[in-house]
């Protein structure tokens, strides 16, 4: 199992949640589950699940308290997280202590930064090298338990791929995979080394510290949350493999043996000992994950908005499906994406959601995912490939494609917009 392991350090009084800070703002405004975002419908509250690892219990406790304080439904994101929207910002600390209380604050002083992703069918359907369920729990007790890390953006991303490639294309900052060797590939930006694969938690951790050192160097007024942001030659990898060998782990270079074969993401439908099904548009509806809580004992959330349900499953594609989940192939949902949109964003301009649900036809025209975008933030769009669909100040919307010029198009036609997919402007 992928199942996460809390931290054993010891937890003080739980600090109630609290809106961003103008201060705060000024720097990594990310939000949390201590540290709310306040939109234009209440407050948010982003809870991270490392490896997107629940119980039935926990994602039971996150829908109450999404009743019962906010909107009513779990949002999922693109890093297997999930939000809470529409919170009241005076429900601080209630909040904290309910979160606290269903094993999902382990330590607060790290509850933004533990942003790890995982292959959500490791150890299920038989591919991968090994199943990364002790790398998880090993990564995630090591990063709440360094004082260090506390100063992680939270933006900083780890990902656990289990040796197919799922986590290839995530753009993380630190990215481990299983190699056949025995081995673990730790991938720090550009820069990469092996390790023996007991030895890969401490060697990511290693890393994400060490980032922050080379984070610290950067020139005055540079902002540095993420590893790609450092500066040219920075030679991170080869300062972990430094460090790490000064610790008496054997980091060697990495052979360049060519790519690595990738993997696509589970697609909706049975798989051994699972289920796979894909949320539209990333939003739990109350009856959807009250659903998901009686379909199994473990719950995975993926980066493309999906859930993989571990266990027998008798029946629960039936389920699911008519709570407005997708639980088989051939659906276009698994390739649209938006960010809030209206009502939700003082920023935006359209409500995206519900123009990509009757832009839905033309999906089958696009060469890529979809993503639409109330404005040119493009909040939570993915790192992927993809077609932007971005909502323009006069109304419209405009379209870009990879090495394309951007156009303007009609989205509120199915047509039309299949169409300009179909033969876009170069």
């Amino acid at each position: 199992m992928l199942a996460a392991m809390p931290s054993p350090l010891p937890r003080p009084a739980v600090p109630p949640a609290s809106p961003v800070t103008a201060a705060a703002a000024a720097g990594d405004a990310c939000p949390g589950a201590l540290r709310l975002h306040h939109a234009d419908d209440g407050g948010l509250a982003r809870v991270r699940v490392p490896g997107g690892v629940l119980g039935a219990a926990q994602l039971a406790a996150l829908g109450e308290l999404a009743l019962r304080r906010g909107d009513g439904d779990l949002h999922l994101t693109s890093r297997g997280n999930v939000q809470l929207r529409g919170l009241g910002l005076a429900c601080g600390e209630a909040l904290g202590r309910a979160l606290a209380d269903a094993g999902l604050l382990p330590s607060y002083a790290h509850e933004r930064v533990r942003n790890i992703v995982a292959s959500p069918l490791s150890g299920l359907d038989g591919h991968g090298v090994r199943p990364v369920g002790d790398w998880l729990r090993a990564l995630d007790a090591a990063l709440c338990g360094s004082e260090r890390a506390q100063a992680l953006s939270g933006r900083f991303l780890f990902a656990l791929d289990d040796g197919r490639g799922d986590m290839t294309s995530l753009g993380a900052d630190v990215t481990v995979r299983a190699l056949v060797s025995g081995e673990a590939l730790v991938r720090v930006g550009a820069g990469a080394f092996a390790v023996a694969a007991a030895d890969a938690p401490h060697a990511a951790l290693r890393a994400a510290e060490l980032f922050l050192d080379a984070a610290a160097r950067a020139p005055e007024g540079t902002r540095v949350w993420r590893v790609a942001e450092l500066p040219e030659g920075s030679g991170l990898a080869g300062a972990v493999r430094e460090r790490l060998a000064d610790e008496g782990v054997t980091a060697r270079t990495a052979l360049a043996r060519g790519p690595l074969p990738e993997a696509a993401p589970p697609a909706p439908g049975p798989y051994p000992g699972a289920l796979s099904v894909h949320v539209p548009l990333g939003r739990l509806s109350p009856a959807a994950w009250r659903e998901l809580t009686r379909a199994g004992a473990e719950l995975r959330l993926t980066p493309w908005r999906g859930v993989v349900v571990v266990g027998p499953v008798e029946g629960a594609a039936e389920r699911l499906a008519a709570a407005g989940l997708v639980t088989a192939p051939g659906s276009a949902w698994p390739r649209v994406g938006a960010c809030v949109g209206s009502p939700g964003c003082a920023r935006a301009r359209a409500d995206v959601r519900a123009d990509a649900a009757r832009a839905l036809p033309a999906v089958a025209a696009s060469p890529l995912p979809l993503y639409w975008s109330a404005c040119e933030r493009r909040c939570g769009r993915p790192a992927e490939p993809h077609a932007d669909v971005v909502a323009g100040p006069d109304g419209g919307y405009v379209l870009t494609l990879p090495g394309r010029a951007p156009r303007p198009v009609d989205a509120a036609d199915p047509a039309r917009l299949a169409t300009a997919l179909a033969a876009p402007t170069p």
